[in-house]
């Protein structure tokens, strides 16, 4: 069965066609049933009335507030479409909004893991791009001002008329065994004796396979040579916009030579000490939560779910 993880499942269709239709974007922002969700300082406003949700504004509410971004059309569900908009410029969102009760900016991890999981894949996307737009507002072919387009799918230098698209860094995440034992990891800077360790990682290069991305890295950080790479799952990451993809890897070697300048610590755990640390029953390991792939990986081998 499919695992959805947590950032991922968003219901909205993010139709393409009506990104390019600039009258149509500008009707459906008019439109009374259409959603705003509200960032704030890329915080996302939560509705805790009926359990954890995001907090929603009707267009017209949204329309009114005074803030300097433009609206970013994010998709559609039942007829009704939905954006996000930026509205940090504002100095006080809780009065201006005239907030109370049941609705509040929560930080976004935190947010995640309160809200079901397709009102995550939507945080996901608004975060992201929200924050792209924020560290893109000049061009970078003339260093010239951009501007949003196509609904805040692009943006265009108002000079050269270069096109800059979101962007989207591939990660690999895996988990190495070699039979009975899994190599986990512990990052520089992390408490050494913290006990906290987790499946190693890496960005993937220009013109590398994700498979081939996977040997490298593991060979850079722990110095074991991997054979057989199996893709398990993939998890957007919001922070500010990576793609997960997650494997399950065979070791060819088990000698430990850890790269000191990205590592704190590298070794080989048995499949009872993983299995009790995904259960949070192993005071000596303990591994990231459920809200993280590394988690569900470390968690399928340990039970044979692989």
């Amino acid at each position: 069965m499919a695992l959805t993880h947590v950032f991922a499942g968003n219901p909205l269709d993010r139709a393409d066609a009506k990104r390019r239709d600039p009258e149509w974007l500008a009707a459906a922002y008019r439109d009374p049933r259409s959603r705003v969700l509200p960032m704030w300082q890329l915080n996302v406003l939560i509705d805790s009335s009926a359990g954890a949700r995001l907090g929603w504004l009707d267009a017209p509410r949204a329309a009114a507030l005074q803030v300097d971004e433009p609206p970013i059309f994010l998709g559609i569900v039942d007829g009704i479409a939905h954006f996000a908009l930026d509205i940090s410029s504002i100095g006080d969102p809780a009065h201006e909004l005239d907030l109370g009760g049941t609705l509040e900016f929560k930080d976004s991890r935190t947010a995640a893991m309160l809200l079901p999981i397709p009102d995550t894949g939507v945080l996901a996307q608004s975060r992201s791009q929200l924050d792209w737009h924020r560290r893109h507002r000049f061009c970078g072919a003339c260093g010239n001002p951009t501007v949003p387009n196509r609904g805040g799918h692009v943006r265009e230098c108002a000079v050269c008329k270069s096109e800059h698209f979101p962007r989207t860094d591939p990660v690999a995440i895996m988990l190495i065994s070699d039979g009975e034992r899994c190599l986990l990891g512990q990052s520089a800077g992390r408490l050494a004796r913290s006990g906290f360790y987790s499946a190693l990682a890496g960005f993937i290069d220009q013109g590398e396979s994700i498979e081939e991305a996977v040997r490298r890295e593991v060979f850079e950080e722990a110095g074991v040579r991997v054979g057989d790479v199996r893709y398990h799952s993939s998890q957007p990451w919001p922070f500010p916009s990576s793609l997960m993809i997650g494997c399950h890897g065979a070791a060819l070697s088990t000698d430990i030579s850890i790269d000191q300048s990205e590592m704190a610590d590298v070794r080989w755990f048995s499949r009872d000490d993983a299995l009790r640390a995904v259960e949070g029953t192993n005071p000596n390991l303990k591994v990231p939560g459920g809200m993280a792939i590394a988690h569900h990986l470390i968690k399928a081998w340990a039970t044979g779910d692989v």
